[in-house]
């Protein structure tokens, strides 16, 4: 059995990212598509698999956000961590300080903690995230 500490860093090392899952109507057991209808907004899904326990899947996602686009605070049903690949923006956390998400930064979001993500500047921001979440609830939803 993993300590969270392992298992936050393998959770990271899976890379895993901030979202481009703004509140969409996908579940955890159907992938969203390549985009959600938010204009500036790309995701593609790398790889998606049952586990790591009954009820839950696991996803690892490819986000790309444009420049000056802003992610709305929402949730997910379980776990999401995330790596940044190039570009950045403020990261709300609720119960923590706002970060400046950076290229090179990992972060874990524990499950049902609303975040967003703003200022992304003049560069596209690229992210890589992982979820881990329970089947069958919206992979997002607005908070």
């Amino acid at each position: 059995m993993l300590s969270r500490r392992d298992f936050a860093t393998v959770a990271s090392c899976a890379l895993c990212s901030l979202s481009g899952f703004i509140a969409t109507d996908a579940s955890a057991q159907t992938p969203p598509p390549a985009t959600n209808g938010t204009p500036g907004v790309k995701r593609k899904i790398l790889s998606q698999t049952d586990g790591p326990t009954p009820g839950y899947t696991t996803l690892v996602v490819d986000i790309e956000i444009e420049p000056g686009v802003f992610i709305g605070r929402h949730t997910h049903p379980g776990i999401e961590s995330a790596y940044m690949l190039e570009g950045g923006f403020d990261l709300p956390i609720e119960g923590q300080p706002t970060r400046t998400f950076k290229p090179g930064d990992g972060v874990v979001i524990p499950p049902n903690t609303p975040h967003a993500g703003g200022k992304n500047g003049d560069k596209k921001s690229h992210i890589v995230s992982t979820y881990i979440v329970e089947k069958g609830k919206p992979l997002a939803s607005p908070a």
